[in-house]
């Protein structure tokens, strides 16, 4: 076995070959002068099972495109078997077409990930699971949700005031997963979204009065969202609100909202490599996923059943 990182997720790749205890193989993934990627693998890989680690987070396009050459490298360089190992995924809230003459980007990244010579696919918290779908390779799309439940548990001491809301009517089965495994209540926050990137909270459904809540979503980008549906939520009674969240894409005014919003702190993974920006912000806090994708890693290398680590 061979794990293989791209640029943008550094330190989550040396933290799941750490947890997997063997090096980052040698390669290097740089730029020419016209800013083109060039990769190349420094090792033999002949007959090797490879992990490519590579998130497709801001730059979106660069990347991917680091994810597709190095995949290419890989397929010319006679891998047994090449594995697409993407924490985040990127382009997965175009999953279908929102009007006419749209596309339906998340297919199209499918595709070429797929044409590369990518054999496997290993994902995390997919923004609809039916993207899995999009593949026609085997797809495994894991759920930060056991391990952001463990911090809750760590650091939210359980009690009846204790409650999980769903940002909006969409997330409410990952949100009810959450609360299943807490026994905590679930409420959820009806919003509509006058267009892309705003939101506006229309109701709150449940009694969120005197409670502890606790919002959970896959991913929050620029914040309003969650910082909106913070504010209803203090208005409707409860004493305090904190966010767990898969991806912090965090894009834009997401860090000043975070820190001068209502939100008490805001818990993400280590899914996308953040900047100083985020690492400095006090409200902000990450908790690292390396053990859940390296056992992942772990037990593909050695066709093991991966069902296990959804329990």
């Amino acid at each position: 076995m061979k794990l293989l990182a791209g640029n943008s997720n550094r330190s989550l790749a040396q933290a799941i070959a750490s947890h997997l205890d063997m090096p980052l193989t040698k390669a290097q993934v740089k730029r020419f002068a016209d800013n083109e990627v060039f990769a190349v693998v420094e090792e033999n890989v002949r007959g090797e099972d490879v992990f490519i680690i590579q998130s497709t987070s801001y730059p979106a396009n660069d990347n991917l495109m680091e994810m597709l050459i190095m995949t290419d490298a890989l397929v010319r360089a006679s891998a047994r078997r090449i594995t697409a190992v993407m924490p985040y995924f990127g382009y997965a809230r175009q999953d279908r077409k929102t009007g006419g003459r749209t596309p339906i980007s998340a297919k199209l990244v499918a595709n070429l990930i797929t044409r590369a010579g990518a054999d496997r696919v290993l994902t995390m918290d997919l923004h609809a699971g039916q993207i899995q779908g999009f593949f026609d390779i085997p797809t495994d799309n894991l759920v930060a949700t056991p391990v952001l439940a463990q911090d809750i548990k760590e650091n939210y001491p359980r009690g009846d005031d204790l409650m999980i809301v769903s940002p909006d009517v969409g997330g409410v089965v990952r949100a009810r997963s959450l609360a299943s495994r807490l026994d905590a209540d679930l409420a959820i926050v009806d919003k509509r979204r006058p267009k892309a990137g705003e939101s506006e909270v229309m109701n709150i459904i449940g009694d969120v009065e005197g409670r502890r809540c606790i919002l959970f979503d896959d991913i929050v980008d620029s914040g309003g969202t969650l910082v909106n549906a913070a504010k209803a939520l203090i208005d409707r009674g409860a004493t305090e609100v904190s966010a767990y969240i898969s991806h912090g894409v965090l894009s834009g005014p997401a860090v000043d909202r975070v820190t001068n919003g209502p939100l008490k702190e805001l818990v993400i993974t280590d899914s996308i490599e953040q900047p100083d920006e985020v690492l400095k912000c006090s409200k902000i806090r990450r908790v690292s996923v390396a053990p859940l994708m390296g056992e992942a890693i772990r037990r593909i290398a050695n066709e093991e059943s991966v069902s296990k680590l959804f329990d």
